[in-house]
Formats: structure tokens, C-alpha cells, sequence
């Protein structure tokens, strides 16, 4: 006799079967689904797939917001909560000196950061790396760097809003932990994604916006500058800014406008 679904679920232990009404597909819980081997009652090979728990966004961000840095490190690395997890090769947390004064953030890994699970480490990096040497800074030394988002986008295409929204709890909260003086974004992405204000980077240049209280200045992003070399000379003066808004900051004084 042929035992029913349910009969084999009870024989396993796995019932109760718990599903949320109307939960959103892209909000999978942070373990992937599991093939577990067993027998029905009556010796027949049975395969039971354990789907992991939908958590909702709200309940994510919640668990997040009081995540110490190994927690945070460990939760991202296992990370389903939307599709680009499903192309990734391995997550790009961030890096960097976790109590810097200075906190770089982009829009999301490339081939090369995704290979080595490391922020800007292509062209773009090493064009990084260049703008932080001209004003004195180096990579790892007072410095932070991250992403808006931890997996990479296929094509190198731009986070989606709902990608974005998945990740942000893991940003604000490394943004939390680190307690910048200065955060300089790189890119419409990051400023857009930071500031809940879609504008063009040409016109958020040249001002100290806030992020939680802590000031924020938008530049270009180094993987733009590559494809638009006139361009780096307004990148040039937006680094000068923010030395100068960092020496103020550090001063006691107010920031400069």
C-alpha cells in the first residue's frame, strides 16, 4: 500500500507544514532549500525537499540590527534573501579598518570582486586605490570600503531596487558598527540607495548631504571614470572637498558647506 504525502511527512518528523500567505518569492529565508533521503513506511525510496522559512524583510532587518561583526560576517556569507545569490560565486562583504574614519561604499561587486570576495579589486579598484593614495589615505588604514549590495549583479548590471532593499539592512548595519566621521559614495547607485533621493550625481556633488547624522559626499564612481576620463578632475576636486570636510570634522568645527 502506497503511503500518502502526509503519512510520510508525520513518518519523518517535518509536520506541522507551516507556510506564510502571500509572502514575497524574493524573500527566501538564509539557508538554501535541502534534499533529504528517507523511506516510506512501506520501503519505498522517497526524496523530501525542506524548504527554508520565509522571513519577511521587516523580521530580517530586526535580526540584523543588533548582529556583532562575526554574526554579520557569517549571515551574509550564507545570504539567500534575493535572486543574485543564485549567480554569485562568493560574497563581497566589505574591507577595510572596522572603526575608520573614512567609509567608501559602491554599488556591488564586478567578475574580479566576486572571484576573490573582495570590494574593488578590478580597474576600477586599483583607480581606487589611486584616488585614496593622492589624498594620503591607503586601503585598510582608517579606511572602510563596501558596497550597496554583496553579490554581483549579472552582467555587472545595477542593483535592482528590490536586490537593494535586501542588502540594506547589512549596510546600515556595518555602517552602525564602523561609526564613520565621513561616508564619500561612489556613484548614483550609492548616493540614490543612501540618500532615498534619485538624482543625478552631477547635482549632488559639492555638498555635505547626512546620512543618520553622519555626513555624506557623493562622487563619481571609479568603473565611470574609467569610461570618462574628463571626468576625473571633477573627481579630483570632490576628494579635495572631503579632505577639507574631513579636517573639519576632526577639528571640532562645523563641516564646511
Amino acid at each position: 500500500m502506497s503511503a500518502s504525502r502526509d503519512d510520510i511527512m508525520k513518518e519523518l518528523g517535518l509536520t506541522p507544514v507551516w507556510r506564510l500567505r502571500g509572502a514575497p518569492a524574493a524573500e527566501p529565508a538564509a539557508a538554501a532549500p535541502v534534499a533529504m533521503a528517507a523511506q516510506a513506511p512501506d520501503g519505498e525510496p522517497v526524496t523530501v525537499r525542506v524548504l527554508p522559512k520565509v522571513v519577511p524583510l521587516d523580521a530580517r532587518a530586526q535580526g540584523i540590527v543588533n548582529m556583532e561583526w562575526p554574526q554579520l560576517k557569517e549571515s551574509v556569507a550564507g545570504c539567500v534573501a534575493c535572486p543574485l545569490h543564485k549567480g554569485r560565486n562568493k560574497t563581497v562583504f566589505g574591507v577595510g579598518d572596522e572603526a575608520a574614519e573614512w567609509l567608501f561604499i559602491g554599488e556591488g561587486p564586478g567578475a574580479e570582486e566576486d572571484a576573490k570576495g573582495e570590494p574593488f579589486v578590478g580597474q576600477a579598484g586599483k583607480l581606487l586605490d589611486n584616488m585614496l593614495a593622492a589624498i594620503k589615505l591607503k586601503r585598510g588604514h582608517n579606511v572602510y570600503i563596501a558596497n550597496v549590495v554583496k553579490c554581483r549583479p549579472p552582467g555587472n548590471r545595477n542593483p535592482e531596487p528590490g536586490e537593494a532593499a535586501q542588502c540594506e539592512p547589512y549596510l546600515h548595519r556595518q555602517i552602525a558598527l564602523i561609526k564613520p566621521r565621513l561616508i564619500v559614495a561612489l556613484g548614483k547607485v550609492a548616493a540614490v540607495n543612501l540618500l532615498k533621493r534619485d538624482a543625478a550625481v552631477a547635482s549632488m556633488r559639492g555638498k555635505i548631504h547626512q546620512y543618520q547624522g553622519i555626513p555624506l559626499i557623493v562622487t563619481y564612481h571609479p568603473a565611470y571614470l574609467l569610461r570618462s576620463l574628463p571626468e576625473k578632475a571633477k573627481a579630483w576636486t570632490d576628494l579635495c572637498f572631503a579632505v577639507d570636510t574631513m579636517r573639519g570634522l576632526q577639528s571640532g568645527k562645523a563641516a564646511p558647506m
